[in-house]
């Protein structure tokens, strides 16, 4: 789009000095995480807390120098900015997926207690403290209606969207039987892949491809590489781009089905024996996506005075859960396909999973009302 020329008239014109303010904080703000992740010995494996809190530093300023080139890139070097935004993307990418790995067993394992009535499983008490460092006959529980539909839709309500299920309990007997064993599959499962990630994350981070990220992240901290006419550049009408494009991803979701708290259409399809990713899920990533971009727009925009919005923030809420609850369903399925499991944890399995495709539900539900409440102002 045309870049607006700033209005000297205009007090609320927004000049690129905001940009490149942003931008430069954000880069002191990594590489004061770098610091500490060093500093706390993340980079011999240490795996305190610490130094994976300086991680999740690094990836959410990481996240945010990148969206904020996506969205302000007329005003940018081209070559510059788009060589970086990669590099940003694949950092944050493999910084998060250990943090993801372990949120996700905890979330399943959670589940599993609440749908059996267990106090816990021997699994739970090693979900938040490990360090990062045959499929049966019945196994179709998860791909099928048979243990799936007509059991699992009767799970009772979460915490994470309304209570609007159907009223009935899973075979309390069946599913407690085999909910343990479950729990230990998925333990089995998502520790191997977070230590995965976890090493990878290792080796990502004593990278020469990470040095030169950071090396660039450097020269940004005291000099942003703005465009010749970026000086008298209004960044408004690129903020309202990125809101416009949320706008248009959110009109093309099925905000009228997302507003009856129960979606059979799509369970029936989530329970379906298809391995692929469930096609309802991309829009909603896609917009979850947008709406961090729309945010990070309003950060450079308002700087430390960004206004307090909570239907965006309930929007951010709902996102993140619907997100969490899809690939939660997805590692339960994963776990169902496993080879030679007995039938009953085969069908704790599919009663998770289809639990978890109800919290995807939920949380659509949840987006929908709040962002239906009222329309969103313009930036």
């Amino acid at each position: 789009m045309a870049t607006q020329h700033l209005d000297p008239t205009d007090p609320t014109a927004v000049p690129a000095d905001a940009l490149a303010g942003y931008l430069r904080a954000r880069a002191t703000e990594f590489l004061r995480a770098l610091r500490t992740y060093r500093e706390t010995g993340g980079g011999a494996g240490a795996g305190t807390e610490e130094s994976t809190d300086a991680a999740l530093a690094l990836r959410r300023s990481a996240r945010r120098i990148s969206g904020t080139l996506h969205t302000f890139r007329p005003l940018l070097d081209a070559d510059w900015s788009e060589s970086l935004r990669p590099e940003l993307a694949w950092l944050s990418g493999t910084l998060g997926r250990e943090h993801a790995y372990a949120a996700r067993l905890d979330r399943l394992v959670t589940a599993l207690n609440r749908l059996s009535g267990a106090t816990a499983f021997p699994t739970q008490s090693v979900v938040g403290s490990r360090s990062a460092g045959n499929r049966s006959a019945a196994a179709p529980a998860v791909g099928s209606r048979s243990a799936g539909a007509e059991r699992v839709g009767t799970a009772e309500p979460g915490t994470a969207g309304p209570g609007t299920r159907p009223t009935s309990t899973p075979d309390r007997g069946n599913l407690t039987v085999g909910a343990a064993k479950a729990g230990a599959l998925l333990d089995r499962q998502l520790t191997l892949a977070r230590t995965r990630a976890h090493s990878a994350a290792l080796q990502a981070l004593g990278s020469s491809r990470f040095h030169a990220v950071a090396d660039s992240v450097a020269v940004l901290a005291s000099e942003v590489p703005l465009t010749p006419t970026a000086a008298t550049a209004d960044l408004r009408p690129l903020a309202a781009a990125a809101h416009d494009r949320l706008c248009d991803a959110v009109t093309g979701l099925p905000l009228v089905t997302a507003g009856h708290p129960y979606n059979a259409e799509a369970l029936i399809h989530g329970l379906s024996p298809d391995t692929t990713p469930h096609p309802q899920d991309a829009p909603w990533h896609q917009v979850r996506l947008l709406l961090r971009l729309h945010r990070y727009a309003l950060e450079v925009r308002h700087g430390d005075a960004v206004p307090a919005d909570l239907r965006i923030l309930a929007a951010c809420e709902a996102l993140n859960r619907h997100r969490d609850a899809s690939e939660a369903a997805s590692a339960a399925a994963a776990a169902a396909r496993t080879p030679r499991i007995a039938p009953a944890t085969a069908y704790a399995l599919g009663v998770l999973h289809a639990d978890q495709r109800h919290e995807v539900e939920a949380a659509r539900f949840a987006f929908q009302q709040s962002w239906q409440k009222e329309a969103v102002s313009t930036p």
